[in-house]
């Protein structure tokens, strides 16, 4: 049932309140009062902001404010001239996700800051405060004394007010979001993409990050001194990093604040924060898992290139469309399959057509066999970062795929940072950073045009998460962070503790097409990869994406088909998830009742230690029996010696039982509760 409650109060300061000595105050609190928020400016008109918790401060005094190009900053001189409240309370249901329904409850309190002198330009600061943390905004209101706003950055702060430990990864490098977490005290954080989490010294967590990401720059945070955290912008292709045209409103600045590390991850707060859904019936949009003809070219066994080791040619295409449709399998990747990979691929985008195949794959008979079969290939797109060039074949790219009921496409921008391609507005080619304001704007093109086809869109190397898929359904999942794919090359691979990590870091902010499932645990030289067989399984409930690889190659699967079995049986859509325990790089269980069944599903990940968890299964329905298939690391598994060992056994349980779970280093344990 949907519901929904909302009022509006509205209070007009007068502006002699501004002769006082003191200037006026503006405050709101959370529906069930534990965050407080407090919004004033200082003898020299300063805006500032800061939040509490239950009385206790959390954001000390922070400041707010935009700086422009062409223009003085809106920082100085500001007087709050307006203030208006408004409580909503409302249940949405998502056509997709980690639960079936969202209850957006929050308080809003918009204030309006206008200069005291000069042009005379106004502004509104938007907060929403919701149990579980804050978010705000800028909203730019039409007027004369401010109407072309070309935004150098934003003066934005966010001042810690405790000590605590960070879990971040660096901003405006080559590799884009493609790191390692770094463990540091905040005092050591640099400059810092977000999501970036803490936890405070008092075991209090916290999480910064932003909402609605739409015609602006991403968001980083740059550590000025102590704890004071500023936002900076990713830069623009010229003098300002935003150009925009009021009226309008900015991204949405995000604080998470939770108690345990889990009520972070079980946040639905970045959701709520952007516009339902503008797509209308999106029943079109289906999850799913699917194999590819992908794992063998990072192992360097096939090419994504032309020539004799070929990977996308049609023999193998059929091949994993027949295995994918005895065993139950939604989809097929296929990439490599369209001309433009030989030579140089990474530096010249614009070698690849998105409609021609290489002669070696029959197109038109490999969609013909997937459809017969009741296989959906999902497409390939990769641009090399040049936007540019994809937009320049992206109408006949869809339409082809359309055609052929091809429903899916992984795009692809492997460049380094700043090296995107874009067209200005002066039609000439420039730079561009992945998540600079004209990429975001080329997301949204390629989103709002697939959805023309229905067509859903799975980006690598893209711009980061920020809730859009509420907004844009067929926005399904993204890569953004370090996948699978490390672990496949010489470099060194993901630590054993980067799953741990990635729940309550880059989680945060949306699904990842991580790509599980590797059976056959080595390298391309044969190094170890940091996981054991039973974690691979346990990966399926712990990183969400709603599209959801099985990575590995059939035949490796063919081998194993006591552990495939667990692949084939775990769902991907969600009535409802739930973090039952977890630290932050260390270890984290999650349980999933699927979409439309009873049965349960678990999950859960070590670091490189051994660990032995007390789960209790209150989450399953009292006065219910299931019988749990249980995945577990055997006696003698561990990451680095026996990899594959498992344990697979079923046993009765019910509501009352607590389960043992007993996880090797680098390992984990899969259990579908099946219910009687």
């Amino acid at each position: 049932m949907i519901r929904h409650l909302s009022a509006c109060l509205a209070v007009l300061l007068p502006l002699a309140a501004f002769a006082q000595d003191l200037p006026p105050v503006a405050r709101i609190a959370s529906p069930d009062d534990t965050l407080q928020v407090e919004v004033t400016t200082d003898p020299e008109g300063r805006a500032s902001y800061s939040v509490s918790r239950h009385g206790k401060p959390v954001i000390a005094p922070s400041r707010l404010g935009i700086l422009l190009t062409d223009a003085p900053k809106l920082e100085r001189n500001l007087q709050l001239v307006a203030q208006e409240e408004r409580t909503h309370d409302e249940t949405w249901e998502q056509p997709w996700g980690e639960r079936r329904f969202v209850r957006d409850r929050h308080n809003e309190l918009r204030v309006t800051f206008a200069e005291r002198a000069g042009a005379g330009r106004r502004f509104d600061v938007v907060f929403r405060v919701f149990d579980d943390g804050v978010g705000f905004r800028y909203d730019f209101p039409d007027q004369d004394a401010l109407r072309q706003v070309h935004i150098a950055d934003e003066l934005t702060e966010f001042v810690v007010a405790d000590p605590a430990t960070a879990w971040w990864i660096p901003a405006l490098e080559w590799n884009r979001k493609e790191y390692v977490y770094q463990r540091t005290p905040l005092a050591e954080v640099g400059y810092a993409q977000t999501p970036l989490t803490l936890r405070t010294d008092d075991g209090l967590h916290l999480a910064f990050h932003e909402a609605a990401l739409l015609d602006y720059s991403a968001m980083n945070l740059m550590r000025v001194e102590g704890r004071r955290l500023r936002a900076v912008l990713f830069p623009g292709t010229g003098a300002a990093k935003v150009e925009r045209t009021a009226p309008f409103a900015t991204p949405w600045r995000v604080l998470l604040v939770s108690e345990d590390a889990g009520g972070l991850a079980e946040s639905d707060l970045v959701l709520n924060l952007n516009a339902p859904n503008a797509l209308g019936d999106v029943s079109w949009v289906k999850p799913m898992k699917y194999l590819g003809i992908w794992w063998e070219m990072h192992l360097d066994t096939k090419t994504w290139g032309s020539g004799p080791r070929h990977g996308a040619t049609t023999e193998h295409a059929l091949r994993f469309i027949d295995f994918a449709a005895e065993h139950g399998i939604g989809g097929v990747l296929i990439e490599g399959w369209n001309v433009g990979w030989d030579g140089d691929w990474f530096a010249n985008g614009e070698a690849f057509s998105f409609t021609e195949p290489y002669p070696d794959l029959d197109l038109e008979r490999v969609a013909a066999h997937a459809r017969a079969k009741g296989v959906r290939l999902i497409g390939h797109h990769e641009t090399s970062g040049h936007a540019a060039h994809y937009e320049s074949q992206l109408d006949d790219a869809l339409d082809l795929y359309q055609r052929l009921g091809i429903d899916a496409i992984k795009t692809g921008y492997v460049a380094d940072g700043g090296q995107a391609k874009v067209l200005g507005d002066d039609g000439t080619l420039h730079q561009a950073w992945h998540e600079g304001q004209a990429m975001s704007r080329h997301h949204i093109k390629v989103i709002t045009e697939a959805a023309k086809r229905r067509i859903g869109i799975n980006p690598h190397e893209p711009i980061k998460d920020s809730g859009l898929r509420r907004t844009y359904p067929n926005w399904m999942t993204r890569e953004g962070a370090r996948g699978m794919e490390y672990n496949a090359w010489d470099l060194p691979g993901n630590p054993p503790e980067h799953e741990a990590t990635l729940v309550f870091t880059r989680m945060l902010d949306g699904p990842m097409d991580f790509t599980p499932g590797v059976f056959v645990m080595n390298t391309k030289s044969g190094e170890k990869i940091a996981t054991t067989l039973a974690k691979q399984l346990a990966l399926y409930v712990v990183i969400y994406s709603p599209l959801q690889m099985a990575v590995d190659l059939p035949e490796h699967y063919e081998a194993r088909m006591d552990a495939f079995q667990f692949i084939k049986d775990v769902a991907v859509d969600w009535e409802d998830s739930r973090v039952l325990n977890g630290e932050i790089g260390e270890f984290v269980t999650i349980a999933r009742r699927e979409r439309g069944g009873d049965d349960w599903y678990l999950g859960a990940v070590t670091d490189g230690e051994a660990r032995e968890l007390q789960v209790p299964l209150s989450f399953l329905d009292a006065g219910r029996r299931y019988t749990a298939q249980i995945y577990r690391d055997g006696p003698d598994a561990g990451w680095q010696r026996n990899q594959t060992d498992l344990e697979i056994e079923e046993r009765e349980v019910g509501a009352g039982d607590t389960l043992t779970l007993r996880l090797a280093p680098g390992g984990g344990q899969a259990i579908r509760f099946v219910a009687d």
